[in-house]
């Protein structure tokens, strides 16, 4: 065997990963925003969910991508278990489009994919035009890497070393393992197969154990939802544990079948493969797939329950010291498409919990109760992580390759975290003033403490339907917002005019006037924050409308 085999070889394998990466990261930039509605959409279904997570992964090219999105999905609170088990099983079947394509032998027309790629990425200023010349760019790099491979394995199958090696190749268990480590290194079952799909046709190797180095495939093609479970919370790292139990059993149900009749076996994909040994082989891939599929998918609730007995509710029932998100998390489990996703989770969780906070601070302020007080600032110091943790994800997603849906959605996302730390600022400034009232015990008439209950009634109404606007993207409310808006501003110049002429009369001290003043104030600016929040979703800002 020559150096230059072995350059060719390694040459053909990079540009094989490299073109294979562009594509999947090229169409999940590209389509990522819509194909994560859909996703959501049809996982409603478990065995819709099954044929989409089948028809994802052939699009995706990457079983390992949609795996680790399903995984973040579940991260977030956005899908179940039983959902997530039917797009994972559909998954696995969808890889297998790469290995058909491989037998194909689309290798000759690799040039005119790249020069089409080529022209499109430097020329088209449309940016989901020019993603799709990525994709076709990646496509062309994919099978000239595939050639180059191709190239270097005839040369190799004339090397006495190389064929005695591969000669020694004649244990069950051996290719299984070997299926598994170099899946687990390369991070990609779909080049596992190719590579042995290509050696096979070079007569490198037996159809034989080519069946059992796919099984190892199958077990390496975990390991990414694996490692990107490990800093998820214990749904996260159930969906991943339903992606290894899957194909374990699978692999294992197969290997027996496979020790028992594997001649007949072997004979049959042949038969209908024409002859072909890479046919044969991506055949092979498939139809184990297929099989697995049709096995397991019948038991994907016992398959989530048995998911329970390696990550057990105790795990994580104990408490943490300090605050955590929820959704993201510290290091997070993620994916360029469900980040943005996650982020929404969060600043929905945040905006509830700063409008929780607004309320307790107000009725704090009529009580002056002193923990109800303490809860409140407590509750702040929470606001303020949140916000200091969501903008520091923002700025590293924004730093990653995003969908192009998800790319004009970010700079509003940043004024949203800032709107929300604000109402929590007001929130505080009235516990602040509870406070002060309470050790200067000052008193509030009733008919002031109704003007303050009524527009906070409408603060309150204004923030519900903002974050609802917000979170689902949903314009529903946005006329009744755009009211409410004119309604508070109205209000609290109304408000204002009267405690003028409550001071006025004297029927109010100096120190409570300004302290109603200042309430007042900070309410309208709140509904104002509010509005910002509803708005984020659109392209013009309120002032515009």
């Amino acid at each position: 065997m020559s150096i230059e085999n072995v350059l060719s070889l390694i040459g053909g394998l990079g540009l094989f990963l490299y073109g294979m990466t562009v594509m999947s990261d090229s169409i999940e930039k590209a389509a990522g925003a819509k194909m994560r509605g859909f996703l959501a959409f049809f996982t409603k279904n478990r065995f819709i969910g099954m044929l989409f997570g089948m028809l994802f992964c052939a699009i995706v090219q990457s079983s390992s991508a949609t795996t680790v999105m399903v995984v973040s999905f579940v991260n977030a609170g956005l899908m179940n278990l039983v959902q997530a088990a039917g797009i994972i099983m559909g998954a696995n079947v969808g890889t297998t489009i790469t290995s058909q394509l491989v037998a194909f032998n689309l290798s000759q027309a690799a040039p005119v994919f790249l020069i089409c790629g080529v022209i499109i990425t430097m020329f088209c200023k449309n940016n989901k035009i020019k993603q799709i010349g990525e994709v076709v760019l990646g496509f062309g790099v994919l099978f000239m890497g595939l050639s180059l491979m191709a190239g270097s394995m005839e040369g190799m199958k004339e090397s006495p070393f190389v064929v005695n090696l591969l000669a020694g190749l004649n244990n069950p268990f051996l290719g299984i393992l070997i299926g598994f480590i170099v899946t687990a290194i390369i991070q990609s079952s779909s080049v596992t197969v190719s590579i042995v799909l290509l050696m096979a046709q070079q007569g490198l190797l037996p159809l034989w154990i080519c069946f059992y180095i796919i099984l190892g495939c199958n077990i390496g093609s975990c390991t990414t939802a694996l490692l990107a479970s490990v800093s998820g919370n214990k749904d996260a790292k159930r969906a991943a544990m339903i992606h290894f139990l899957f194909n374990v059993i699978g692999t294992v149900v197969i290997a027996v079948i496979l020790l028992i009749g594997e001649p007949v076996i072997e004979a049959a994909i042949l038969q209908i493969s024409g002859d072909n040994i890479g046919r044969s082989v991506a055949n092979a891939h498939t139809f184990f797939k297929v099989f697995q599929l049709c096995i397991l998918f019948p038991f994907a609730h016992g398959l989530v329950k048995l998911t329970y007995l390696f990550v057990p509710e105790k795990e994580q029932e104990e408490e943490k010291e300090g605050f955590q998100l929820e959704y993201i998390g510290p290091t997070s489990v993620f994916s360029p498409s469900t980040a943005v996703v996650e982020v929404t989770k969060e600043l929905e969780r945040m905006a509830h919990m700063a409008v929780t906070n607004l309320t307790r601070a107000m009725n704090a302020f009529i009580t002056l109760d002193e923990k109800e007080i303490q809860e409140v600032y407590d509750t702040e110091k929470n606001i303020n992580f949140m916000n200091h943790a969501i903008t520091n994800y923002l700025v590293s997603i924004n730093q990653s390759t995003l969908p192009i849906d998800d790319i004009k959605n970010i700079g509003g996302l940043f004024h949203v975290v800032n709107d929300i730390e604000r109402i929590g600022d007001h929130a505080e400034n009235v516990a602040d003033s509870a406070v002060t009232r309470k050790e200067k015990n000052i008193q509030f008439s009733k008919e002031a403490q109704r003007e303050l209950a009524k527009m906070l009634d409408n603060v309150i109404k204004i923030m519900t339907y903002s974050i609802n606007m917000f979170s689902n993207n949903n314009r529903e409310h946005l006329q009744e917002i755009l009211e409410l808006e004119d309604s508070i501003d109205q209000m609290e110049r109304d408000i204002q005019e009267s405690h003028v002429q409550r001071l006025t009369k004297n029927q109010c001290t100096p120190e409570a006037g300004m302290i109603f003043s200042d309430l007042i104030s900070g309410l309208e600016r709140v509904a104002d924050h509010a509005t910002n929040i509803a708005f984020s979703i659109l392209d013009e800002e309120p002032e515009e409308k």
